[in-house]
């Protein structure tokens, strides 16, 4: 079984679901499922407007599609509660999908493999700083808005156009998001 799994301690009949490690989220262990968005050192930046401002540029590829165009939402997520049942995903086979926090709080993506439907055992889990953003690459495999603890907003950059751009599966395990953060973290250093 892949290490990012530990057997779940749920009862009931998915008492052999996998629990989904939380992973820090990173540039290079997100780069499968599409960017991370944040003001780093290691992207591209310089300072415009006369030196009063830096610019972090070109920090995620948008793909509104051939026949789309990119629009920008506003998107209000309640927060889940942990431990959290991962029983569907959904994904856009038309445009890429960014999400922006506002709210400056951590919140949770589940994520797989562009592709066929995945299951329990292709799922990611990352733990998002709230100064950090995600965009989904086109068809990637995601969980809908996790935001934790508080209300939260997302200012959200995808695509309309003509064609349904939103596939949505139930898997046929179930997968837990446990109520613990990474090793040594707390949700006080996640944001």
């Amino acid at each position: 079984m892949d290490a990012r799994f530990k057997p779940s301690t749920q009862q009931g009949s998915c008492a052999a679901a996998p629990n989904l490690a939380l992973e820090p989220l990173s540039a290079p262990a997100f780069t499968p499922f599409g960017d991370v968005i944040e003001i780093s050192n290691a992207v591209r930046h310089f300072t415009i407007n006369d030196g009063n401002t830096e610019r972090y540029h070109d920090l995620a590829h948008i793909d509104p599609g051939a026949d789309g165009r990119a629009i920008v939402s506003l998107f209000r997520g309640l927060p889940r509660v942990l431990p959290f049942e991962v029983k569907t995903m959904e994904r856009h086979p038309r445009g890429s999908q960014a999400f922006i926090p506002l709210s400056n709080r951590p919140y949770l993506v589940v994520v797989a493999p562009a592709g066929p439907a995945p299951g329990a055992g292709d799922l990611r889990a990352f733990l998002c700083r709230g100064n950090q953003g995600v965009n989904y690459a086109t068809g990637v495999w995601h969980h809908p808005l996790l935001a934790l603890e508080n209300v939260s907003d997302f200012l959200v950059i995808d695509r309309s156009g003509p064609g349904e751009n939103c596939d949505t599966i139930t898997l046929a395990q179930t997968a837990y998001l446990p109520n613990t953060l990474p090793a040594g973290r707390s949700r006080a250093d996640s944001q």
